[in-house]
């Protein structure tokens, strides 16, 4: 199994199909609205715009789990996206990162690697098999060299 065969829901409820993206290099966030790195959206944004069309995209994961900073529903966290980053990456139903019983089969998968995320905007870089290629934590931001350099040499094969 790869994290391109999980089932997960869009930020609007319907089936999230991460199977499109087989074959693309993909950088999972667990997003927040209200936290001081929400800013990194825009990086992110960035990023997605920028290299989207050689096969990478940014996946965002809306996640509670750190200091309650994303308390939004569904149409808040889309609005809050779209008006305040112009967000045109997939934004998927709000997850539980932390270990336990009610943590999401996306986090689960991605935890197996040995790393959870400790705070929001942690990053984890897929292959375009769906496998872990690297895991940035939060303080990595969009623009980050090596960060920028991981995704490179992952759309370079």
């Amino acid at each position: 199994m790869t994290f391109y065969d999980l089932d997960v829901k869009s930020l609007a409820g319907t089936p999230g199909d991460l199977a499109r993206f087989r074959g693309q290099v993909s950088l999972v966030v667990n997003v927040a609205s209200r936290c001081g790195l929400t800013p990194q959206y825009a990086g992110l944004e960035a990023l997605h715009r920028e290299l989207h069309a050689s096969g990478f995209n940014v996946l965002g994961f809306p996640s509670n789990d750190f200091g309650a900073q994303e308390p939004g529903t569904p149409d808040e966290i889309a609005t809050f996206c779209q008006r305040t980053y112009d967000v045109t990456f997939p934004i998927f139903e709000k997850v539980v990162t932390k270990a336990g019983a009610t943590q999401s089969p996306v986090y689960a998968f991605l935890g197996e690697t040995g790393h959870l995320p400790r705070w929001n905007f942690a990053k984890y870089l897929l292959d375009r098999q769906g496998r872990v290629v690297q895991f940035f934590d939060s303080g990595v931001t969009p623009d980050d060299r090596q960060l920028r350099s991981a995704i490179e040499q992952a759309i370079a094969g």
